[in-house]
């Protein structure tokens, strides 16, 4: 069963979140707006692995962290939306 979390981070309180497979543990991360190391350590919480990066859009609100944290945990990121991705 799939499963989430609702995260909001930054003083924008963005709503990223945390989605899971609760069988596998595999997780995504949805829009990493910021505050990655609060983002680690609900997916750690949660003892979920962090798999990808999936972003909505490309506003700083929502993919601000997304570089980062892909680097940081050598994760691929799923998205924008083409018409986004000049952002």
């Amino acid at each position: 069963m799939l499963r989430y979390q609702t995260l909001p981070v930054t003083a924008f309180a963005q709503n990223c979140s945390l989605v899971w497979c609760d069988a596998t543990h595999k997780a995504a991360v949805i829009d990493p707006g910021g505050e990655l190391d609060r983002i680690i350590g609900a997916a750690q919480a949660l003892n979920v692995s962090l798999e990808q990066i999936w972003l909505t859009h490309a506003h700083i609100d929502h993919a601000g962290g997304t570089g980062e944290l892909a680097r940081r945990l050598d994760l691929p990121i799923i998205g924008p939306h083409p018409g986004d991705q000049f952002w």
